[in-house]
């Protein structure tokens, strides 16, 4: 048990509200796909210092579908650059379903990269050389966004060839336009394939979270695309990334979003998250039904939406250490009981739940391998808000559970008032006016004398 299980926590909460939530159909016009478990839930979220949250089926592997043309958006933007990417695929909301023929009038051009026609378009744009083939550089750019070498699920790609004649259709019809740059057969074909990579919701949210930093892995630290790729992408996620109900999703929940057939559904919140979701039955236009509820309610409760913080955060915690390491150190009597058993972090600047999440886990890691007492300083926090002020009490009463005695240098009572906190907590939590009088009622404590 952990303070930061209260992230956990708040995921296993989001499984437990939809998990029974009817509605949708798994994609059985794929037939491989229409065999998934429709029961299946998971959910998964990466911080920006690369800590991994999951709940349900959240390792369970399926096909990356519509999921991966983000990432291979990003992936021809690196290689090709924005003016040679945008002759052949557009950036303009089509309105219209994913597997809708939308091209620009005049140029053929398909609207997005986000919809099948751009997406074929996308894929084929990737060089393929003797040295470095196509779909090896695909399934590599694929495997650093997540982390870790992937794979194809042939079963799924067979089914998607022997039932893909709409993109066969797509790809000549745009190649008829003079904006196709391969063969359509070998395009669809490769498209085919890059959708039946094989991932887990853990995976999607790395992906996700290295969007969301600027193209660094967050658990790797691999700068996978440049920053500024990373941000095109996430404009065309934002407007795109839902399909025609791209609008509707980012005026609601306001992340970036990528939906799959498969189930999966990723959501940026940029310099600070990646979401996954993953549950098979789909809605009409294609997207995950308990995927989009779930990350709607994260979105509402815990305030993510992009626009309601667009700013960068600074450093939140600024000391993790052990008491003894302090200028001031506590009486001597106690120097004894006290070494190397007292943890202690500071924050500073205004709390939300991305920076909640930091201190708890800073919490964790204190003290020698996180265990004894812990005190969180406070002093130079400005604000608490109501998100994270109730993960902060859920966190401190983990730490309480755990055996681990906590402390706080709370000075305006940003935790709030001892009942409130009592009721938070579970326990009364003792406060003090300075870090070192907080480390000196551990060390009494320990000593047995507290």
């Amino acid at each position: 048990m952990s303070a930061a299980d209260a992230v956990t926590d708040s995921l296993n909460r989001m499984r437990a509200e939809f998990g029974d939530l009817p509605g949708g159909r798994p994609a059985d016009y794929i037939p491989q796909l229409g065999l998934a478990d429709p029961e299946a839930f998971g959910l998964a979220l990466v911080s920006m210092d690369g800590h991994r949250y999951s709940a349900g089926e959240a390792d369970v592997p399926f096909t990356i579908q519509s999921v991966s043309k983000p990432f291979i958006y990003a992936l021809a933007l690196s290689v090709l650059g924005l003016d040679e990417v945008s002759r052949w695929v557009g950036a303009e909301p089509s309105g219209d379903a994913f597997n809708a023929i939308s091209l620009e009038p005049g140029t053929g051009r398909p609207a997005n990269a986000m919809v099948n026609a751009g997406a074929i378009v996308t894929t084929a744009l990737i060089p393929d050389t003797p040295g470095e083939p196509a779909f090896d550089r695909i399934l590599h750019c694929l495997g650093r966004f997540a982390g870790r070498e992937l794979d194809v699920d042939e079963e799924v790609f067979s089914s998607e060839s022997m039932t893909g004649d709409r993109n066969r259709a797509l790809a000549y019809l745009i190649r008829a336009t003079g904006t196709m740059p391969v063969d359509p057969v070998l395009a669809v074909d490769r498209y085919f394939r890059q959708c039946a990579v094989r991932v887990t919701a853990v995976d999607l949210a790395t992906m996700a979270a290295t969007l969301a930093y600027g193209g660094l892995n967050p658990v790797t630290r691999d700068q996978v695309v440049s920053p500024e790729v990373a941000a095109r992408v996430l404009a065309v996620m934002a407007t795109c990334g839902m399909y025609d109900g791209s609008g509707e999703w980012l005026l609601r929940i306001g992340l970036p979003a990528k939906s799959g057939v498969s189930g999966g559904l990723i959501a940026v919140g940029p310099a600070r998250f990646g979401l996954a979701t993953y549950s098979p039955p789909l809605d009409t236009a294609g997207n995950s039904v308990r995927g989009q509820a779930a990350l709607r309610a994260l979105s509402e409760r815990y305030g993510l939406h992009l626009m309601l913080n667009p700013a960068l955060p600074g450093s939140t915690v600024s000391l993790v250490t052990t008491a003894d390491d302090l200028p001031s150190a506590p009486s001597a009597e106690h120097e004894r009981v006290l070494h190397e058993k007292v943890g202690v972090v500071a924050a500073q600047g205004a709390i939300d739940f991305t920076a909640a999440e930091r201190v708890l886990y800073a919490l964790d890691e204190s003290g020698v391998d996180g265990r004894g007492s812990v005190v969180l300083d406070l002093h130079d926090v400005t604000a608490v808000d109501s998100v994270a002020l109730g993960m902060l009490h859920i966190g401190l009463g983990r730490l309480s559970a755990d055996g681990r005695r906590a402390a706080v240098v709370d000075p305006r009572d940003l935790l709030g008032p001892p009942d409130v906190v009592r009721a938070g907590t579970g326990q009364d939590l003792p406060r003090y006016a300075t870090r070192e009088a907080a480390v000196e009622g551990c060390a009494k404590v320990l000593a047995g004398e507290g």
